[in-house]
């Protein structure tokens, strides 16, 4: 983690910086608190997110009671330093609701996207959706299913989805290739969930490895 010079952030009269919580991994954006000088220092020391409760006036970790911590893995400062950009590897649900980012409502809208969309855009969805199940764990879904079982049961998935894909083009059936490419994606966007792996860093050594001369 790079250092911070804390003498150069910009505090407001309270003493007071915003600090956004984002997923390392999905790119979520989980939570807005404050921190204090205080609060700062001992999440630099700890690892762990530590804020001041404007309300309590005073300081508290984040999961402290829940369990549900925030390991950080990197603070950025925006250009005007008043502002901090937190990113952390989330435990469990980010919300004291229970779902996985306090921004879990939105607000209708009259945007309209023009142009060619993003052909990845569901790649970036999935990531989300699959950081959310691992964060919230709801009854009864899939993904919820496979976190639960560990990373044995994850493996063995992808196992078998990578054994299905090679018999679907063995037969040469474009359906059926779709069809089963598209579980081996998930369960790989799964696996990765599990092993902390953003998707990011895999496009990162993509991009590595073909990038021109």
């Amino acid at each position: 983690m790079q250092a911070l010079d804390l003498d150069a952030l910009r505090w407001d009269e309270q003493g007071l910086i915003p600090a956004i919580v984002q997923d390392v991994q999905s790119k979520e954006v989980l939570m807005l608190a404050y921190m204090n000088r205080e609060s700062l220092v001992k999440t630099l020391e700890t690892g762990y997110t530590w804020f001041w409760s404007r309300s309590r006036q005073r300081l508290w970790q984040k999961g402290e009671t829940s369990g549900h911590v925030q390991r950080v893995r990197d603070i950025r400062v925006d250009c005007d330093r008043d502002t901090l950009l937190v990113l952390v590897e989330q435990t469990g649900p980010a919300c004291h609701n229970g779902t996985y980012s306090c921004f879990a409502a939105s607000l209708p809208t009259n945007t309209e996207t023009d142009g060619q969309p993003d052909r990845f855009a569901i790649l970036n969805r999935l990531e989300s959706v699959i950081a959310a199940r691992d964060a919230e764990r709801p009854e009864g879904a899939y993904t919820t299913y496979l976190f639960e079982k560990g990373l044995d049961k994850i493996l063995k998935k992808v196992g078998e989805e990578t054994a299905e894909v090679i018999i679907a083009a063995k037969n040469r059936d474009p359906q059926e290739l779709r069809w089963e490419v598209s579980d081996l994606l998930y369960h790989l966007l799964v696996l990765l969930r599990e092993q902390q792996l953003p998707l990011d860093e895999v496009m990162r050594e993509l991009e590595r490895r073909h990038a021109g001369p």
